[in-house]
């Protein structure tokens, strides 16, 4: 039985949306990466023993005033998997 870290379940809750953890990136494919979370929207992936974040789709699965980056992670076959997006904070613009 596998278990998620209070925090990891916060900001979870946080976003409005229960990103499913999956399995290390590091024993995975990069197109199985790829597919992970172009079907499931938002997904919780660990890069490593003790490293993880969560990877969306697209900005939808991000929540208000936040928006997506590029993001790559390694995986079993490639070093920089183009896997998805991570949400962020929008930059504000200073009205200059």
């Amino acid at each position: 039985m596998r278990t998620i870290p209070a925090s990891l379940i916060a900001t979870a809750l946080a976003t409005g949306v229960m990103a499913q953890p999956a399995g290390t990136t590091l024993t995975m494919t990069c197109e199985q990466a790829r597919q992970i979370v172009a079907s499931e929207g938002a997904v919780v992936l660990r890069t490593g023993p003790t490293t993880y974040d969560r990877y969306v789709r697209d900005s939808r699965f991000c929540e208000r005033f936040t928006t997506t980056r590029p993001a790559w992670i390694r995986t079993a076959d490639t070093p920089q998997c183009p896997v998805g997006a991570i949400c962020r904070p929008a930059e504000i613009e200073s009205g200059r």
